[in-house]
Formats: structure tokens, sequence, C-alpha cells
């Protein structure tokens, strides 16, 4: 690691604005802030932890032993931040066990910590609620569901895991089911649309020809329609960013909601995309699992009869 970049004086210290570290190497959290920081004392170091500064992908650690990870995110927050002394959770868990945690996401929860919110996330959550069972436990994140989409969200407890999930992520999941409200009657009532996406300069993602883009291929069947919106079951082969948003928006039927793709209206102050089933294989015992969350009866509501 280049000292010269992370050196910080100690006269402003705690006047910066927050930093973000990224972990390259297996470490516990005391030493890598000690060669993140190697101008500052001990009981500086500990000061961070102890008053709630030291944050790992979003969520608040205090054991200076807690285990790092490559890729995990380390923010030094300059300001002390709410320390909040509420434990209930903001959704409903699904299942749990020793290795997983499944959970019925709701919509405007974001799955991790971005550069403008790194408190209300679903990694947050989760790990302050395994850590009120043993300050060490830990979650990860092996696959995510984009900020307005609710439903079904998996993580896992063990570091292990989370690698043999993520490298073999296509191969293990075998049905990943949406359901989609649009606007519009589609024609057609079932197909497939296929496209490589690739992101443009506003971080968009677009339909190209392009075969170094990401191929994505996306299944959709209709379950209800009315003069005004059409509810779709939708499955994906792939999972890349927005992909459902993006070809239902490109063949004319943008998602409820969608203030990103398209100009479509909002009935339900919300996008209307759900994840209603996750099935997956686990990667050692080769054991099946279907985790489901129920239709929100907000999208049924718009096909009552009048």
């Amino acid at each position: 690691m280049n000292k010269n970049k992370i050196r910080t004086k100690k006269s402003n210290y705690k006047n910066n604005k927050d930093k973000d570290f990224i972990v390259k190497n297996n470490d516990e959290l005391l030493s890598f802030l000690f060669k993140c920081f190697p101008s500052q004392s001990r009981n500086s170091i500990k000061s961070l932890l102890s008053s709630h500064q030291v944050l790992v992908n979003g969520a608040s650690i205090t054991q200076f032993n807690f285990k790092l990870y490559p890729k995990d995110v380390v923010t030094i927050c300059y300001s002390r931040p709410k320390i909040k002394k509420d434990n209930s959770l903001p959704f409903k868990i699904i299942y749990e066990d020793d290795e997983f945690i499944v959970i019925d996401k709701p919509t405007r929860l974001l799955s991790i910590a971005t550069d403008k919110e790194k408190g209300q996330t679903v990694y947050r959550y989760l790990t302050d609620y395994v850590q009120r069972k043993d300050k060490h436990n830990r979650v990860f994140i092996v696959h995510r569901l984009d900020e307005d989409t609710s439903g079904v969200m998996m993580v896992v407890k063990d570091a292990k895991l989370k690698e043999l999930f993520t490298s073999n992520w296509n191969e293990l999941v075998s049905k990943r089911g949406y359901y989609a409200l649009v606007d519009g009657v589609m024609k057609e009532k079932e197909g497939t649309y296929s496209s490589y996406l690739k992101k443009n300069a506003q971080t968009m993602m677009y339909s190209s020809k392009d075969k170094k883009g990401q191929y994505a291929v996306t299944h959709f069947k209709q379950i209800k329609a009315s003069n005004l919106y059409t509810l779709l079951d939708v499955n994906i082969d792939t999972g890349r960013k927005n992909q459902i948003r993006v070809h239902l928006f490109e063949h004319g039927y943008p998602v409820v909601g969608d203030d990103k793709y398209g100009e479509p209206s909002n009935p339900l102050n919300r996008l209307g995309l759900h994840a209603y089933e996750l099935d997956i294989k686990h990667p050692i015992t080769g054991k099946l699992f279907k985790f489901k969350s129920d239709i929100p009866q907000s999208f049924l509501s718009l096909f009552k009869s009048k």
C-alpha cells in the first residue's frame, strides 16, 4: 500500500471528509487500520473503533479483530454517526440457518452501501442482526436487488461459501422469477428478449449489437392485463444490471414507476418490480433450495374489477 496516499496529518485527523479504503488481502480490522494510518497512535486508532467511526461495507464495527476479506470497503467517518438503538428489522426473514439468511426486501432499500448512503442498507441491518448473537459474526452479499426492487434476496454467513456462490452463480441458480407491472397492453402473450447490454456515460444500461457487452436473456409471460397495464411473470437467464427494466422499456413497455428508463405512469408510488422466487443449489451439498415471496397486493389492486 502506498503510504504517501494514506498518511493523514494528526492535526487535521478529525476534520477530513469520510475516507474509503479497499481491502486487498485477508486481514483483521485493527491491523488494517494501522497500515492505513501509520502515523497515528494505537490509542487514536482504537478510539475510532470505540466511537463507532469505522464502517465495513457500511456497517459500524467496533471489534479490533474483526476479519476482513478482499474487496471489503473500510470507511472512516470523521463525524460520529448516530447509533441506532432500535433492533427491529425493516423486512421479513423468509429463511435462516447456520449458512444463509433470506429476506423479503422492501422497495427503496439498498442492498449494500454506496457513496451517498451507508447506513440504511440490507447489509447494515443484517450485520447488526447477526452481531447481536456474536460480535464476530458477519454476512456476505452474494447477489443484489436494485434499490427500488422488492422481494427475495439471499446473503450468506461464511466467506468461503460466498466465494463458491459468486464464482458459480449462474450454474447454481435454476430460477430467478420476477413480477413486473408495465405500462400498456402487451401484444405478445409471452416471449423472450435478448441483447448485449452496455453502460453509457450516464451509467444507463442499453442494448447493443456489440458482443463485447454483457449478454442478457429475459423471458416473460402475461398474467393479467387491463386497458392500462400488463402484469408479467418474468424469468431471467442472466442477472445483468437493470436488465428487466431495460429490455421491457426498449420494447415499449416500461416498468411502472421507473424514473430511469422511460417516463411511465406511477400508480403504485414505487417501482413495479418484485423478485418472487430464487431457486438455488447449495455449492457443496447440492441440495436445492426454493425461496419465495408473495406478489405485492398493490400490484393486484390495479386489476380488480370495478
